[in-house]
């Protein structure tokens, strides 16, 4: 696809965005790599600021003990992982995570707890830790694995803004990953939330041994939903030991690049977030992908369980590019 092609795709991607196809997004996929950063960072231009960035955290709210067996997940129990288990943490704690959160400048508190689904107890809970956090002024995210009938509105009610539900990776090689859950309950978990009103989170994984028709159909499988996702988390695998990944070898950079701006370009006014394995990206990685049209990523210093740049270092990579947080002012 040459880059009058790639113009035409996407002229009219306000209105409606095209009707994607596997073939046709591959194609945009292995479009020469300055022609798909052109596309992309002209389709995010129409619909962000492209020196802004939207900054979330992510806390941990219950650690480990989750009886799905994701490859990649230090916290499954069907791996050989040392982690301290931790049950789900008091109102208290969250809401000092979210004040700090909030202080560095995220505008969006993500809280994510590991297991296949939540049980009423720990849902009356949940809303309370939503309340909590909405009262420190910030957006809302959790990450509570599969939602049974009734869950998705007893979120809506308790506030909650955003649900994250990652797909990780297309539906032909998804059973290579998890086997105890199917893709169809990724995607009815996805319809959901979409039905009861809450804006919907939902990315996938780079590096899990996919080639690039997965990705590819990762995106197109998003891009695809009824409405697609607000919010777009596109995960690098941290190879953990213990986990069936631990040997995983690393994907090619400009895959991840490929990947987030086929994503930008797919879903035009979807946020676009680094998330996962920041700490073990480059500066120059990580400047490709705002160019590729990523405008959100995740801060501090942790991750789940995994380590994530601080905040000294993500301030500085900003202000060497001329890039700013969308809290700060006069920048």
């Amino acid at each position: 696809m040459n880059l009058q092609s790639l113009s035409s795709a996407a002229a009219g991607d306000a209105a409606q965005a095209p009707a994607w196809t596997q073939e046709s997004a591959l194609d945009l996929f292995e479009s020469p790599l300055n022609d798909l950063l052109f596309q992309a960072q002209t389709v995010h231009r129409r619909h962000f600021d492209a020196n802004k960035i939207q900054a979330s955290a992510l806390l941990n709210v219950k650690t480990g003990g989750c009886s799905e067996d994701c490859a990649y997940c230090s916290q499954s129990i069907h791996h050989g992982v040392e982690l301290e288990r931790e049950s789900l943490l008091d109102i208290t704690a969250v809401t000092k995570a979210a004040g700090r959160a909030k202080a560095e400048g995220a505008t969006r508190f993500c809280m994510g707890a590991a297991w296949r689904s939540p049980n009423a107890s720990q849902m009356d809970l949940i809303a309370a830790m939503i309340g909590a956090v909405k009262a420190e002024g910030m957006e809302t995210c959790v990450t509570l694995g599969m939602l049974k009938d009734g869950q998705a509105e007893r979120l809506k009610e308790a506030g909650l803004d955003y649900y994250n539900h990652n797909i990780d990776t297309s539906e032909e090689f998804y059973g290579e990953i998890i086997s105890t859950r199917s893709f169809a309950d990724r995607l009815d978990t996805l319809a959901k939330v979409r039905a009861a009103g809450i804006n919907v989170c939902a990315g996938g994984i780079i590096g899990m041994g996919e080639g690039r028709g997965d990705r590819v159909g990762m995106l197109l499988t998003l891009a695809s939903l009824p409405e697609p996702p607000e919010s777009v988390p596109i995960n690098l695998l941290i190879p953990i030991a213990g986990t069936p990944l631990e040997n995983a070898a690393p994907p090619d950079i400009f895959e991840i690049v490929r990947t987030i701006a086929a994503a930008r370009i797919m879903m035009p006014a979807s946020y676009v977030r680094l998330s996962a394995g920041r700490e073990s990206m480059s500066d120059e990685l990580h400047a490709l992908c705002f160019l590729a049209g990523a405008n959100s990523m995740f801060i501090g210093d942790k991750l789940l369980t995994a380590a994530n740049p601080g905040g000294a270092r993500d301030r500085d990579l900003l202000g060497r590019l001329g890039l700013s947080l969308e809290t700060d002012q006069g920048e």
